[in-house]
Parts: structure tokens; sequence; C-alpha cells
């Protein structure tokens, strides 16, 4: 059954089974718009020809393959960083936190044409390993990428990025070598205008199809091992 709303839009009223028998759930029917959410939100590093740093947050990047290991990332055409990331064919991804939430805001709303973002944002650039664009030191991972492609999509442009380094706060790491990112960085995600804090793990790769008498002692030994580092 569909109803016309007063707000204009439809409510589907689907019928749905489940253990205890079938339930209604009312849905409204939307026009298509960008609903994957949340989505990871990064400080994007790029260069000027002369080498000036600046900084762009983006929330439309992610991983698009394994190996070789590649990103993407998508600018409007209008944006400071569009042009700068184009001529140079570098960029450096750098993942947000907690503490970092304020810069991660700033640099999203002000632009580099007329604002020293690193400055304002009190971030500190330090030299890359592999590309000429700085890090920002502040960021406990930095991805550091060269374009590969650049694909016209409409309202952005979507730059395919091969990741060339990884650099790595050792904080981060335990004496097994095991990366502790979620639980120990205090990473920061976005959904729909507002930032979000990344809270605790629900299970690990596998763990639904687990035996039950495995599932408990490995949640077990990794609830462990986050209490000691």
């Amino acid at each position: 059954m569909v109803i016309r709303c007063t707000w204009r839009k439809f409510v589907n009223y689907l019928r749905i089974s489940n253990y205890k028998g079938e339930i209604s759930i009312a849905k409204l029917q939307w026009k298509p718009s960008t609903m994957l959410n949340p989505v990871p939100v990064v400080m994007v590093t790029c260069a000027d020809a002369q080498g000036k740093p600046n900084i762009i947050t983006l929330a439309w990047a992610g991983t698009i393959n394994s190996e070789p290991p590649m990103v993407s990332i998508s600018v409007r055409k209008e944006r400071y960083s569009y042009n700068l990331i184009k001529e140079r064919g570098q960029f450096v991804i750098n993942l947000t936190t907690q503490k970092l939430a304020y810069a991660t805001d700033f640099c999203g709303v002000k632009s580099g044409r007329d604002t020293n973002k690193f400055e304002s944002a009190k971030l500190t650039p330090e030299k890359a390993s592999k590309v000429d664009v700085a890090l920002i030191k502040e960021s406990p991972v930095n991805i550091e990428c060269v374009v590969k492609d650049v694909i016209q999509l409409g309202s952005h442009d979507m730059f395919i990025g091969e990741i060339v380094a990884v650099n790595v706060d050792e904080k981060l790491i335990d004496e097994k070598g095991k990366l502790h990112l979620v639980d120990k960085a205090g990473l920061i995600c976005y959904s729909h205008g507002e930032y979000y804090s990344l809270e605790k793990s629900l299970g690990y790769f596998g763990y639904s199809v687990t035996k039950k008498k495995n599932l408990k002692r490995n949640l077990s030994n990794k609830r462990n091992s986050r209490l000691k580092n």
C-alpha cells in the first residue's frame, strides 16, 4: 500500500517475515541521493607548482583495489585543490581523529586560495617519503598516492590514485607488530553533515562462521590485547 504524505514523499508499507511472523515496516521513498553513509572523512594534502602545501577535507574517498593498492578521491572542479592535484599528479590522504575534528572541519570550509590552512589549523607539514606533497604530522596514518587516472562523473571528478607509501604512527603498533588503528587512534567518520567517533569493535572478519567454542576464546583474546595496549 502506498500513501501520499503531506511532505510530498511516499511511505511504502512493506511486509517482511521474521522468526515471530510477519511485521509491517514503514519506509519513506526518497529520490536517488548519496545515502551510503557513514563514510571516512579525510584531510587530503596537495601542493602548487612552487611546492606550497594545501589541505582539502573530503568525504568521498575510498579503497578501490588491492593489488596494486589503489584509492579514489572525488573533488569538485571549482575547488582550489582540484587543479593542484591534477597538475602535480600526487596527493596524500591523511586519516582524521577526534583530536583533529576541528582542523578537519576548518580545512573543509576554508579555501586555500586565501588561507594557509596548515598555519591557521595549527598543523605541521612533514616531508613525505615518495611524493612531493607534505604529510600532516598530527595525522596517525598518511597514505601517499600518485594519480593514475581522472574520471569525469558530473558534480565531481574522481582521481584514481595508486598508493606508493604508507606512514603509520609507531604508537599504534604493539609489540607483536599488530596495528591498533580504531581503538588507539580515535578515528572519526562523517554522515550527512556531522562528524562521529568510532566506538567499539562488534566482531572480526570471519566471526560469523567461527565455531562457538572458538568464538568466545577469540573475542576474549582480542579484548585482552586491546586492554594491554
